[in-house]
């Protein structure tokens, strides 16, 4: 249900997510933030692009920040595949939704903070895609921390990377959210 054009659709049910989230009273709505990876990472990213004014932040592991490049820098094994899910962006009206739609492309309306983490060996998401948005959001002046782990791939399955990343994540989230 959103595939290609329909690919806001699901970052569009997030939104939905936060009004009912502000409905309930056990819950703060203040105190809100997205976290994902591989396409979970995109979400997190358009996420913030929509919603940033009401999330404390966000953490993206992973994620597509521009689908035109993503596609192109993809593994050449799985590149149909991608296109046939998410849409061609060969096709100059597909590419034209790519354009409006990419992270990259609306960096400028994240305002919180995030926590960008990446393997420089990811064959499906390339380091490419995690090294522009960072690029982008310092540039805005976001407090933005980037983890990259030399040796890893798609997700941190090295256990002392995997440990590493859990406590990149908690010192994140602690400071985020203000725990001691």
């Amino acid at each position: 249900l959103d595939n290609a054009e329909k690919r806001e659709d699901s970052v569009k049910d997030i939104g939905a997510l936060l009004d009912w989230i502000a409905e309930q009273p056990g819950l703060d709505p203040a105190r809100v933030s997205v976290y994902g990876q591989s396409y979970g990472g995109y979400m997190s990213l358009a996420v913030m692009t929509h919603y940033s004014d009401r999330l404390a932040g966000g953490v993206a592991r992973y994620g597509i920040s521009n689908w035109i490049s993503f596609l192109q820098n993809t593994e050449a094994y799985r590149r149909d595949n991608r296109r046939a899910e998410y849409g061609d962006e060969r096709d100059p009206a597909m590419r034209a939704i790519f354009e409006q739609i990419s992270p990259l492309n609306n960096v400028a309306r994240i305002t919180k903070p995030m926590l960008v983490m990446q393997g420089a060996n990811d064959p499906r998401v390339p380091q490419s895609e995690s090294d522009q948005v960072v690029r982008e959001l310092r540039a805005n002046g976001i407090d933005t921390s980037y983890v990259l782990f030399a040796d890893e791939g798609h997700g941190f399955l090295k256990k002392e990377n995997n440990d590493l990343r859990r406590e990149v994540e908690t010192v994140f989230l602690r400071r985020l959210f203000g725990a001691q």
